[in-house]
């Protein structure tokens, strides 16, 4: 016979297993998407493009066959950074934070593009019926976020805004595949999550605690390894001008796009609507007033301890490729 604390035990092995088994199936999908990683970084004629679920990217590769690109997802930024690190991609997408934890770590890298920001894209999730009604509540609470990613730039400034500090609550740092779980589940107080796992969480007893409104631009940013931005800017230039045509296409055409990256994300076509409406802007071009905002964020995080300094993010902008996006 079962014990109440023996079926809590099997309770929580279970949802550890069932997280761990989305985790490493979304980690496939990246290494398929690579063509098996190694053999791609000898492809010295295809560039490599790093994306994740959502973004203008996703829509390009959706949409068609771009010759002479390979591609490669990604569940989150930090995850992104890594294959730039370990040189198997050219290009990818990421948010905000990402750029900041990977020049901390001394990955190479070059800022060439951004986008308009996006402060709706990424929010605070609670159970409806919790009684959380401001951030302030979640004083003494658990709260989670994928370390590294946009929204842990967020949560910085939403500490700041109510006067509260890291020490005030109790950080779980899980990614989305765990993090959706241990929500559901209660075993976390809220959840900080950004497009398109923000709209697909939103289900009926879920509630938008705050988003990044008046707190965080949450802009996307286009980042290229130093080596392909040195000696392929023309094949760059070419893939960006694409990028750019089809992100235009899409903001244009936005049920025709919803239907084109429903499949693509692999999930209904009105949670890719919602998302879409608030989360799909044009693509902007990067200079001093964007290295200016990194270097802020890049300031905030190390005054935090969260990544050692100094750290310049200025010097990490290039603008060779900004009238692609004018």
């Amino acid at each position: 016979m079962r014990t109440p604390s023996t079926s809590r035990h099997l309770h929580r092995r279970r949802l550890v297993t069932a997280a761990l088994t989305a985790a490493a199936l979304i980690a496939t999908t990246a290494l398929s998407a690579c063509g098996g990683s190694a053999d791609a970084k000898d492809d010295a004629g295809t560039l490599r493009i790093g994306y994740q679920r959502f973004g203008g990217l996703s829509l390009v590769k959706a949409r068609d066959a771009t010759p002479g690109v390979q591609w490669s997802l990604f569940e989150s930024g930090p995850a992104l950074t890594e294959a730039l690190k370990a040189g198997s991609i050219d290009i990818g997408q990421v948010g905000e934070a990402p750029p900041v934890f990977a020049a901390a770590g001394k990955i190479p890298f070059s800022v060439i593009g951004t986008s308009a920001p996006i402060p709706q894209g990424e929010a605070v999730l609670v159970k409806a019926d919790s009684g959380y009604r401001t951030f302030a509540d979640l004083k003494g609470k658990r709260v989670a976020l994928n370390k590294g990613s946009n929204v842990h730039w967020l949560l910085v400034r939403l500490l700041e805004a109510n006067n509260m500090t890291l020490q005030d609550i109790d950080v779980k740092y899980l990614k989305p595949a765990e993090g959706r779980p241990a929500f559901d589940n209660g075993q976390v107080d809220a959840w900080v999550i950004w497009d398109p796992y923000f709209a697909l969480a939103e289900q009926p007893g879920v509630r938008v605690l705050a988003d990044a409104t008046g707190l965080a631009s949450n802009r996307e940013y286009v980042l290229a390894a130093p080596d392909a931005v040195e000696h392929r800017s023309d094949e760059i230039r070419t893939f960006l001008k694409r990028y750019r045509e089809v992100t235009d296409w899409g903001i244009a055409n936005p049920q025709e796009r919803a239907r084109i990256l429903a499949p693509e994300l692999k999930i209904p076509e009105d949670v890719t609507s919602r998302a879409l409406a608030r989360s799909a802007k044009p693509l902007a071009p990067v200079g001093p007033d964007i290295g200016d905002e990194l270097q802020a964020i890049t300031d905030s995080f190390i005054s935090l301890g969260l990544i050692p300094g100094p750290v310049d993010m200025r010097s990490r902008i290039d603008d060779r490729f900004s009238e692609v996006f004018r």
